[in-house]
């Protein structure tokens, strides 16, 4: 399972990806789910992948190839808007999944993937999406401010009730740690270390990323700060009282 989330900001955009991947309770691993790319001072592109390993490993691994090669019609490193990168990451995807399933003796459905891709390129506002199996996709917008992949039930409650648009980097980051960190403790197939990628608006330049380990010193004290908060804001409800009935 995964959980990412990606999210707009007025500020700009910030990604955070877990890296767990597992086959079975006994055979868990750390894979890199969050992929940047830029030409500086003309785009800066993030992408995120959720499920079936083999095929989003080889859907990063064609764009990467695709980028590489300068082929104007296939490249997201000369596609004129961000519309059109995702309608190139969609055909990635589509046609992938078709030719596992194809090849192999399980259907497509079981080589299924989503992506959320976002950045800016210069002449645009920056922008998100979510590309489907199917290749089509979705933008993010004022009502739809972040994208979740994977297991977003656990972590979604927070970011429904904190967020704002107005959030700086800081915040947001520290929101997505809070989110992740439920999504953890509630699910054993999403884990540590998390990957967190940001874009500043207008940079048009690859902004700072990190990734936090489970000795992080700061993680920690969102983790623990968290459960504590959630503690003394329990206790402090009113108990029930059956002479109330």
């Amino acid at each position: 399972m995964t959980y990412c989330v990606g999210m707009r900001l007025n500020q700009g955009l910030v990604f955070m990806s877990d890296t767990r991947t597992n086959a079975g309770i006994d055979n868990v691993s750390v894979h890199k789910k969050l992929f940047r790319w830029d030409v500086p001072r003309e785009r800066v592109l993030t992408v995120m992948t959720a499920g079936n390993l083999a095929t989003t490993q080889s859907v990063i691994n064609l764009i990467d190839e695709q980028a590489r090669s300068g082929d104007g019609s296939k490249s997201i490193l000369n596609a004129p808007s961000m519309f059109r990168v995702a309608g190139l990451i969609g055909k990635v995807l589509r046609e992938t999944i078709h030719e596992m399933g194809s090849e192999g003796s399980e259907g497509s459905s079981a080589f299924r993937a989503t992506i959320v891709a976002g950045g800016q390129i210069r002449g645009e506002p920056p922008r998100m999406f979510m590309i489907y199996p199917e290749g089509n996709f979705v933008e993010s917008g004022p009502d739809t401010p972040y994208f979740q992949l994977g297991d977003a039930k656990y972590g979604k409650p927070i970011l429904t009730r904190a967020y704002r648009p107005d959030l700086s980097f800081e915040h947001a980051i520290k929101l997505l740690i809070v989110s992740f960190d439920s999504t953890i403790k509630s699910n054993l197939s999403v884990g540590l270390p998390l990957d967190v990628s940001v874009y500043e608006a207008e940079t048009l330049v690859p902004g700072p990323t990190r990734r936090f380990t489970e000795s992080d010193p700061y993680y920690q004290t969102i983790a623990k700060g968290w459960s504590q908060a959630i503690q003394l804001a329990f206790d402090s409800l009113p108990d029930y009282s059956f002479g109330d009935s």
